[in-house]
């Protein structure tokens, strides 16, 4: 079997940024052999080496565990919280106020050229988004918001507290997280999946008290309002508890094998 190919360090001159994108990419063995490739988008793409991508892609290639794809990590900068985020609104400190021209980049701009250029599919049920932390939020939002670009996300220790009120301002769970009511909002898509990961020491911090880190429950809201869309838990919605599992891209790196087989599993 050939080796995977690595391309380092590409740029994109992005109008919707204002500024030079930088991404990286991985062809599958025989990429010259294949046409109408699935692709993987990933948030926080300068953490190609931390997460260990291509030892794991390797391994999963030889294997033979996966199915060939095109993986692309875009790289963010000193914007990253701005544009990440919700695109639809920032958050109460004005957070993700970018987010919106982000989306733009990746659905006007990006998506558009990876096809021009790599023998990759343009359907929704081919194309794919993951992150981690407020770039798993950003993943979530870019597939929740844009089922004819994509169909399935991996959010990693996602953002889900992102809220729209400070907690003296009156904060309240059911209305002010952002994506939970963007999901209650919003609509059922068919075929699109849902793979969220929470490690057990992510946080320590616990606003209701009840016990259970906020990651966790914030992951575990969202998946019920999933739910309350119509998707179903262990078909459209995979939830991974990682024990001992930090916020940081060891456990990333040590939970996205297991993520990529449920995303191109064989």
């Amino acid at each position: 079997m050939k080796n995977l190919s690595v391309i380092k360090n590409q740029k994109f001159q992005s109008t919707f940024l204002c500024r030079e994108v930088v991404f990286d990419i991985v062809l599958p063995p025989n990429y010259e052999n294949l046409s109408n490739l699935k692709v993987l988008y990933m948030n926080d793409g300068q953490d190609f080496e931390a997460l260990k991508i291509e030892p794991i892609l390797t391994k999963l290639y030889k294997e033979n565990a996966i199915f060939s794809f095109v993986f692309v990590g875009i790289h963010t900068n000193e914007n990253r919280l701005k544009e990440y985020g919700t695109a639809s609104t920032p958050d109460y400190k004005g957070r993700g106020n970018l987010a919106q021209n982000y989306q733009s980049f990746i659905i006007s701009e990006f998506f558009p050229f990876m096809i021009a250029n790599y023998k990759v599919s343009s359907l929704s049920t081919d194309n794919y988004f993951c992150g981690f932390s407020l770039g798993g939020l950003s993943a979530m939002d870019l597939v929740w918001g844009n089922p004819n670009y994509f169909s399935k996300v991996g959010a990693f220790s996602a953002s889900f507290w992102w809220r729209k009120k400070a907690y003296e301002d009156g904060y309240d769970d059911h209305n002010d997280r952002i994506m939970h009511v963007l999901v209650r909002e919003g609509n059922y898509n068919a075929g699109q999946k849902f793979w969220l990961e929470c490690g057990t020491n992510d946080e320590q911090d616990d606003r209701n008290n009840n016990g259970i880190i906020d990651s966790i429950d914030d992951t575990l809201d969202l998946i019920q309002e999933l739910e309350g869309k119509g998707y179903v838990r262990n078909k459209d919605i995979e939830y991974v508890e990682i024990p001992g599992g930090e916020h940081n891209q060891k456990t990333w790196s040590e939970a996205m094998p297991q993520f990529l087989q449920w995303l191109l599993g064989k």
